[in-house]
């Protein structure tokens, strides 16, 4: 694995604590040690799913996929123009970004459902937080009490950790499991909701805790062969859950959407999208690490560049730069068009785009119309003008502040998530 490529997972170290990646990759050895939990998953369940995640063999078979298929259970309309369905997900057409401004409109916000989108009443709905972690019992609050906290507002993507992994298979020739996006399981907007650290300070935070775990109230999570997960969970290290994570009961604006977490969801800014738990019903706090099938059997890395066991959990997301063009566009030959796209990073601010027409011969610097900042995209956009009629391939590569530069190829994994490589988009150019 390049040294490009490791940096791009290399988690940032909280004062006072272990780095979020060391604290990860003890997870699963307390895990087998018997020194963590995996409440509402049977043994026997435990592990076959890391028997066949990796334990026991290289290759994980059988965890990606809901056991229904079906395009049903999301409420918002979902016009063939903006949205391609997939499964009980719906990816975003990138190109209809495209004046959409730095945020993306709920309209527009692609939708990544395990099971169905919940209708919450938001005057009954409670979060509780619970767990040893905390120094007294367990704690409610209602949407009220969230609201009387002092509010944060934040500009974030959540971004699916599979954004992308079609391309390991059309743009590098490798086989991957799970949903084959594109480029459109993304989306920017502006949350507005309580810190996590105060609602759990308010719950009597104990200086024990280790692990904080959302847990949605979406249906349960079946695979393929019937194996019942539970709802959607993911624990977080107490340095992230005290950082940057809020409780957002608002985007852009206004209430959140049914599709988009409504009546509140957790916004873990920079990491992959299934830290941010939608529909968020309960939190346990612990005073041991936990264990989920999120963190310990989904999202990891794995394939011949990693350990048998997997990577550590996966938490920031990676480098990507897009246009907004549908792929194989016809664009007319000696007229003067104004290519755009968006770039983003887990890691830091977008410092550059370079952009490429012909095949990455030369590069060109793009205008950025965004002022860089973590955690959100950068809008840019190139002029070009192009000559003879035929194929052409556009190139787009970013650099963020912290010095990554998109590699030409993604180290491979089964499972095909992070993909970060420079897009080959092709396009004709017609007479």
């Amino acid at each position: 694995m390049s040294s490009t490529h490791r940096t791009a997972h290399r988690p940032r170290a909280a004062s006072g604590t272990s780095s979020e990646a060391s604290y990860d990759r003890r997870r699963l050895h307390q895990w087998l040690a018997g020194q963590a939990r995996a409440d509402g998953v049977a043994r026997r369940d435990v592990l076959r799913l890391l028997a066949a995640a990796g334990l026991a063999s290289a290759v994980p078979v059988g965890l990606g996929a809901p056991k229904a298929s079906a395009a049903s259970g999301i409420v918002k309309p979902l016009p063939a123009e903006r949205f391609i369905i997939r499964g009980t997900n719906a990816e975003t057409r990138f190109e209809s970004l495209a004046g959409t401004g730095p945020l993306t409109p709920a309209s527009h916000f692609f939708v990544r459902n395990h099971t169905a989108t919940p209708r919450l009443d938001a005057a009954e709905w409670t979060l509780r937080v619970w767990g040893d972690g905390l120094k007294a019992g367990a704690r409610e609050f209602t949407l009220a009490d969230l609201r009387a906290l002092p509010s944060v507002s934040r500009t974030a993507f959540v971004e699916c950790a599979g954004n992308g992994r079609s391309l390991f298979a059309t743009q590098q020739g490798q086989e991957v499991s799970g949903t084959a996006w594109t480029l459109g399981a993304i989306g920017a907007a502006r949350w507005r909701g309580a810190r996590l650290s105060d609602v759990l300070r308010r719950a009597g935070l104990s200086r024990h805790a280790v692990d904080v775990m959302p847990r949605g109230l979406d249906a349960d999570y079946l695979t393929v062969d019937g194996t019942n997960l539970g709802r959607v969970r993911r624990p977080l290290p107490l340095a992230k859950a005290l950082d940057d994570v809020i409780l957002a009961y608002e985007m852009n604006g206004g209430p959140l959407p049914p599709d988009h977490g409504h009546p509140v969801r957790v916004i873990a800014p920079s990491w992959v999208g299934i830290a941010s738990i939608k529909w968020v019903g309960d939190i346990e706090v612990s005073a041991t690490p936990l264990y989920s099938p999120w963190n310990t059997d989904f999202y990891r890395l794995y394939g011949e560049a990693y350990p048998q066991e997997g990577s550590a959990p996966l938490t920031r997301q990676t480098l990507k730069s897009v246009f907004e063009l549908p792929l194989n566009a016809r664009l007319s030959a000696h007229s003067r068009h104004r290519l755009t796209g968006r770039a983003w990073s887990g890691a830091g601010a977008i410092a550059r785009v370079d952009v490429s027409t012909d095949d990455g011969a030369t590069w060109h610097r793009a205008r950025l119309h965004d002022t860089p900042r973590p955690d959100t995209w950068t809008r840019w956009s190139h002029p070009w003008r192009p000559g003879t009629p035929g194929p052409v391939t556009l190139l787009s590569r970013a650099t963020d502040t912290r010095g990554r530069t998109q590699p030409e190829a993604t180290v491979h994994n089964t499972q095909g998530y992070l993909f970060d490589a420079v897009v080959r988009h092709a396009v004709t150019v017609v007479p």
